[in-house]
């Protein structure tokens, strides 16, 4: 740090994250002396603006971390692995998108609107969620707080950029191919997405569930410390560019009105109700991408569950579900380094 200024780098520059961690970063005015993007030595040389200016793209290496402060990293978890620690033991503190330490018992997960106070009890690593877990639990834990949750039943309805640029190409082009009679390409999903649906994100495991499906249950007993929360999820992707939505009925540990439960949402940090069902406002993907906040509506007491609440929710998983989420955590880092 000099002047109250932090010298950042950004691995995974080029991107779906990486880009919205840039304007992200930009936006909010984050207080930036030198900024460092990486990437592999195929993006190497590429120009990003940030701030008027026009970037070059540096190749990570194990040299990549002097003089950097803060270490954003979204270029998977075989990255993760092979250079969080280097840039640790130059000096930087991590904050990581991938999946590699999200269940280390000694790297926080953070959402900075629940648990704010873990980011400082890191050892170097602070771990970003999953995409879904963010924005789920963003719009849960006003509920969570007041009422206790005991069971969450979620099925997903997932985006294609949550698979990167790739994914959102792959969606493109199998339109284009469509509309032009010609058989589409598929190589990024494990089937056609154009005009379909698949029922399955990661690899299944041998219980039926797939590995985004477990996240959301393990991820979701650490930020909230409680492992006696249950959570049952069906991930789905679905041909929506940006934007994840999801389904989701859930059982409070006392009874709580459903008038409450939106009250207690419209007055909760990164979650805004949308819920009008006569004049047909609830929240769509097209009302969620490019914002910070999360929304919920479709809010109704459940009729097949005791103490059961339904709703429905989206949020924006390049945002809230990755780079905001990770900015927010630098913020939160920097505001107590400043106090201390």
């Amino acid at each position: 740090m000099k002047d109250g200024k932090y010298n950042i780098a950004v691995v995974g520059a080029t991107g779906a994250v990486g880009i919205k961690m840039l304007e992200v970063i930009e936006k909010r005015k984050f207080p930036v002396g030198e900024i460092t993007l990486l990437a592999s030595e195929n993006s190497a040389g590429k120009k990003i603006r940030f701030r008027k200016k026009l970037l070059q793209v540096r190749t990570l290496n194990q040299d990549s971390f002097r003089n950097i402060d803060i270490a954003l990293f979204s270029a998977g978890a075989g990255i993760s692995r092979d250079y969080a620690g280097t840039a640790v033991n130059s000096g930087a503190v991590v904050i990581d998108n991938s999946s590699y330490y999200r269940n280390d018992p000694d790297v926080p997960l953070v959402v900075p609107e629940i648990n704010p106070e873990d980011i400082f009890k890191h050892k170097g690593i602070i771990s970003n969620p999953n995409c879904t877990t963010a924005i789920m639990l963003t719009a849960l834990y006003p509920v969570y707080r007041t009422a206790g949750i005991k069971k969450i039943i979620v099925s997903t309805y997932q985006s294609v950029s949550g698979a990167g640029m790739r994914g959102v190409s792959e969606l493109e082009d199998q339109v284009k191919a469509i509309s032009l009679g010609l058989k589409p390409d598929v190589s990024k999903f494990p089937h056609k997405i154009a005009y379909n649906l698949i029922p399955q994100i990661d690899t299944f495991t041998a219980d039926g569930y797939t590995k985004e499906e477990k996240k959301m249950l393990n991820e979701t007993r650490k930020i909230l410390h409680d492992g006696k929360i249950k959570v049952s999820s069906t991930c789905v992707r679905v041909p929506v560019r940006t934007a994840h939505s999801m389904a989701v009925t859930f059982t409070t540990g006392k009874y709580i009105p459903v008038d409450e439960v939106r009250r207690l949402l419209s007055v909760s940090e990164g979650i805004r109700v949308l819920d009008d069902p006569e004049k047909l406002l609830y929240p769509m993907p097209v009302n969620s991408e490019g914002n910070y906040d999360c929304f919920a509506g479709r809010i109704r007491k459940d009729i097949a569950l005791r103490n059961g609440i339904s709703m429905w929710v989206c949020g924006d998983q390049l945002l809230k579900g990755a780079a905001l989420n990770a900015v927010q955590i630098a913020e939160k880092l920097i505001a107590n380094l400043r106090t201390a």
